[in-house]
């Protein structure tokens, strides 16, 4: 209970104020990524609101903004542009169910195995993407479209050297707004794709027939946002831990995404998961608490409630500015330093994660064949076994080092000479490891080999847990125990 007051009010003053700078940056990328996602500029607010309330009681990590993003936004468009806004909603409701299902059964421990290089491959092609999505914007615009992008761009980079304190994407829109309103510029707003009502959202069923077609349609775009939501969500979770040297509790997190997905669905928003900008802007503007994330969601709403006739009127060029700075900081640029440095197993991770991404629009196939590579360069590595043969007067000594298991198992019998005149070898096994029924399995045909040509082996430096092993797997082993030291 003294927990649960210290995540809710131990910071309440900083913890307010950040979650209002956090609600006025929140704007334009919500908005942005609805756009990005082909649907009305509502669905990304409402869900930047439902998604910040609901991961606030019941999230993971205190302090974590989450709301619509650009990762879900990129996987949400190919089934708005097939099927609808209807079949949009019921994919994310479909999502954060298998999001909560994973974090009932601790997938969210599972997820802290995923490699960085595969980590820093999702976080490139997703800055890729994004960026790549940009310029359809650019197709048939005129001069004024490239001359306002340019300048939001440049008001983003250099508005911080004056004022760290206002978000610079908003004092960019806010200025192309005054602009192109005051010149009445011909330019495309955000009006043209769609309303900005100010209402809060309603509960609704998503308006589709429920069969098993549908659920064949909404599936593959389920797993995709469930996959992708955690992982992002993972990653911002580990650096915001790193940032406050806390640790979070990412089994909570996975069921947090996945019940705030689930109410978003429900109440007309699209899919979200946390965002690494928004919660590194929540962290260094002091907030610490589930407070500051609530607060980012309330006061977005009153924003919306209070000027959405505003809203309305801000040109697409300012989004499009504001996205392609949110792709060049999402891009991991010291990992481009990296490639020379880092072993070329990681290099070639990386590169086939962002390649498979690219090449599909996928997020999840990218991450899960990242996933594939980076297990089997693991595997080759450590079935490296090595085998050393020292011969004496006394006879033939072998000592084993390494993993022995499925991959390994042909390797180590390959190192063995079963051409001698000795009646026995010395088997040193005190650093090797047997893992699994196929260590068992080779360790017999080793000793039937050298049984055959009626030489005896004697076992020194067995492990008790290797011993209980053997006498499991390995026949031969089971009925020479009078040779193991």
């Amino acid at each position: 209970m003294r927990n649960l007051k210290q995540e809710w009010f131990g910071n309440v003053k900083k913890d307010i104020l950040a979650g209002m700078v956090v609600a006025i940056a929140l704007i334009p990328e919500a908005i942005g990524f609805s756009i990005l996602a082909g649907v009305d500029p509502m669905m990304g607010l409402y869900a930047s609101f439902c998604i910040a309330l609901i991961t606030a009681f019941a999230g993971g990590r205190p302090g974590l903004i989450s709301a619509a993003t650009g990762a879900m936004a990129l996987v949400l468009a190919g089934l708005v542009h097939t099927h609808g806004v209807q079949y949009m909603l019921a994919a994310t409701v479909f999502a954060g169910i298998l999001q909560m299902i994973m974090g009932f059964f601790k997938v969210g421990n599972l997820l802290r195995f995923i490699p960085k290089p595969v980590m820093t491959g999702f976080v490139n092609a997703l800055a890729i993407l994004i960026f790549k999505a940009q310029l359809t914007y650019f197709k048939g615009a005129g001069i004024s479209m490239y001359l306002l992008v340019a300048a939001g761009i440049l008001i983003i980079f250099l508005f911080p050297k004056v004022n760290k304190i206002i978000p610079a994407p908003l004092v960019a829109i806010l200025v192309l707004s005054v602009v192109t309103i005051a010149s009445g510029m011909d330019v495309s707003s955000i009006g043209d794709m769609g309303n900005i009502v100010g209402r809060l959202p309603s509960f609704a069923f998503p308006n589709i027939t429920l069969s098993l077609e549908t659920l064949v349609i909404i599936l593959p775009y389920s797993v995709s946002l469930a996959i992708v939501g955690l992982v992002e969500s993972m990653l911002t979770s580990r650096l915001v831990d790193e940032l406050t040297d806390t640790k979070s509790n990412k089994n909570r997190e996975c069921v947090g995404q996945g019940a705030a997905n689930i109410v978003t669905g429900f109440f007309g928003g699209m899919a979200g998961c946390a965002m690494i900008g928004q919660s590194v802007i929540n962290f260094k503007s002091g907030g610490r608490g589930r407070l500051s994330t609530f607060t980012s969601g309330v006061f977005l709403m009153i924003l919306i409630v209070v000027l959405n006739r505003w809203v309305v009127q801000i040109p697409i060029a300012a989004l499009v500015a504001v996205m392609i700075i949110v792709s060049i900081a999402t891009f991991d640029w010291g990992s481009i330093k990296r490639v020379v440095k880092i072993p070329k197993s990681d290099t070639a991770v990386m590169l086939t994660t962002v390649a498979v991404v690219l090449a599909t629009d996928n997020l999840a196939l990218g991450v899960v064949t990242g996933i594939l590579m980076s297990s089997v360069f693991f595997v080759n590595k450590i079935s490296q076994v090595k085998v050393e043969k020292i011969e004496s007067e006394k006879g033939i000594s072998y000592h084993c080092y390494g993993q022995l298991f499925f991959a390994s198992t042909t390797h180590f019998l390959d190192k063995f000479d079963f051409d001698i005149s000795h009646q026995m070898i010395e088997l040193d096994v005190k650093h090797l490891k047997f893992w699994d029924e196929s260590a068992g399995d080779t360790f017999d045909k080793l000793i039937k080999k050298y049984n055959e040509r009626h030489v005896q082996i004697k076992i020194e430096g067995l492990s008790e847990a290797c011993e209980k092993l053997l006498d499991k797997t390995s026949v031969q082993y089971s009925i020479m125990p009078e040779y193991v030291d």
